[in-house]
């Protein structure tokens, strides 16, 4: 056998969607501006594209709705591993393992091969996704690295992240953010 393989890939990607629900869905504060999450088509469409087959006009406005109502317990996990408190953050996801009934299932679709699911492959839209995304986290609440999880430390931002950076010392969701607080740093330090 050549190549490398990734056993890790599938949770790996659920986490990032989780991030890109919980960003996109969620209103605050994003990269130094007021976010309403008024809109949540148009940042949804990547998302919805790499969650299932359907076009975005197919999902409807309860789906999105009821991913929002669970994208917000999402965030709340988010917050507490970066408030370190873990306890809190686990407790949060195993009430949403429990009642989006997430369990591991074998399925097979679109004439691809098999592959693991953590939800009724028949639960409606949102509460599925819902449990694996909490599938996701919890996985990587159950791993040493499971502070990889944050929320921008950026002023007027709120959105969340996960660290893949080879050091794990990431602060900010995007490089705009980190850019923004560099560059007050450096006008800060010019003015003294």
């Amino acid at each position: 056998m050549t190549g490398q393989v990734d056993f890790d890939s599938h949770t790996s990607d659920v986490v990032a969607a989780a991030v890109q629900a919980v960003n996109v869905l969620i209103p605050g504060h994003a990269r130094g501006r007021e976010y309403l999450a008024d809109t949540p088509r148009e940042g949804l469409r990547d998302l919805l594209h790499w969650l299932d087959s359907r076009p975005a006009t197919e999902v409807s406005d309860a789906d999105i709705e009821q991913l929002r109502a669970y994208a917000a317990r999402l965030r709340a996990v988010f917050a507490a591993v970066d408030d370190g408190r873990i306890d809190d953050a686990c407790a949060g996801v195993n009430a949403l393992l429990g009642e989006t009934r997430a369990a591991p299932v074998l399925a097979r679709h679109d004439g691809g091969p098999w592959h693991l699911h953590f939800h009724a492959v028949d639960a409606e839209w949102a509460r599925s996704w819902a449990a694996s995304m909490a599938t996701a986290l919890a996985v990587v609440l159950g791993n040493p690295a499971f502070d990889r999880l944050g929320v921008c430390t950026a002023p007027a931002c709120d959105r969340v992240f996960v660290d893949v950076s080879r050091n794990g010392a990431k602060r900010f969701c995007s490089t705009a953010c980190q850019n923004r607080v560099k560059a007050a740093a450096f006008r800060a330090r010019r003015r003294d």
